[in-house]
């Protein structure tokens, strides 16, 4: 398995199966009292140069729980290759903690960050990326359906790192995934085309209800992400079409869930009465990004 987790991409689809599993085992574990404490002794280097709120709280209370402790680290401490390199900055922080988050912009200096650091890192959201949400999500799609191979998720929306991070999940797990978005939109191209090259049964749709047609899981994600706001009514205009509401779930199947990554925008990409409809499992996603984050730390840090 590799040192990192960066990009669902870099695993095999028996080692993400691995992590999902060890999740639902972490997950049962504490609902029984029982807490096991791999992490005791170690401490763990939180980066963020986004605020959040499900990353921070799922990562901190997780590090917790699995006996390690945290440290928080904004961008006045850390400017990625600003005030010294991100080599010098990786080999630094590899020599005090045991495992480092992050939570940022680029993704090539993610990955340069993992490349100098001879401790695991774990990708908590790029631009290009949210390899942490989408394996999250994995795991409430099998609580709640039972099985993850051969269903249809339908996502809506911005071709955005959500997206992205499904279109790789995708090439890893035998479930088809339709994109309805504009075609000003599109996720990345070279993601996509890398997914398709490796099998991912994957259709690009700029018809809302077509994509939804006898789909398992109706998806949807923020249309202008938290650096893209200015764009916000831009991405209104192109994505109002593609709106999670009741009458495009109308065109699932009747025991489709209804999926958002959050935070969410009520009344534009998804309306209240999905949003807390019985189909909604909204909130059931949020808690998950708690164990499944347990379980990568669990295979990464040791």
């Amino acid at each position: 398995m590799h040192k990192d987790f960066l990009a669902i991409s870099d695993f095999s689809s028996e080692e993400l199966t691995e992590i999902i599993h060890l999740a639902l085992a972490v997950k049962q574990q504490m609902h029984d009292g029982i807490m096991p404490t791999p992490l005791a002794g170690k401490s763990i280097a939180l980066i963020f140069h986004k605020p959040s709120l499900r990353t921070r709280m799922s990562f901190e209370k997780g590090i917790h729980q699995l006996g390690g402790h945290s440290i928080y680290i904004t961008g006045a401490e850390f400017e990625l290759g600003k005030r010294e390199s991100i080599r010098d900055a990786a080999r630094v922080l590899s020599r005090y903690v045991e495992g480092i988050m992050i939570r940022t912009f680029h993704q090539h200096e993610v990955e340069e960050l993992a490349r100098h650091a001879t401790v695991p890192v774990i990708n908590g959201l790029t631009d290009l990326l949210h390899p942490c949400q989408i394996m999250s999500d994995l795991l409430t799609i099998l609580e709640k359906l039972g099985q993850i191979n051969g269903i249809t998720v339908a996502y809506f929306g911005d071709g955005n790192n959500v997206a992205n991070s499904w279109i790789n999940a995708a090439a890893r797990f035998p479930f088809l995934l339709r994109i309805a978005t504009s075609p000003d939109t599109l996720p990345d191209q070279k993601i996509l085309e890398r997914a398709q090259k490796e099998g991912a049964n994957i259709a690009i749709t700029h018809d809302a209800a077509e994509a939804a047609q006898g789909a398992d899981v109706i998806y949807t994600d923020v249309w202008a992400s938290m650096q893209e706001k200015a764009k916000g009514a831009e991405r209104a205009s192109l994505l109002k079409e593609f709106q999670v509401n009741a009458r495009l779930v109308g065109q699932a199947k009747r025991s489709a869930i209804v999926m958002h990554c959050l935070p969410a925008e009520r009344g534009s990409e998804i309306t209240d009465d999905v949003m807390d409809s019985p189909q909604s499992v909204v909130f059931d996603q949020a808690e998950n990004r708690l164990h499944l984050q347990k379980a990568i730390m669990m295979k990464l840090i040791r």
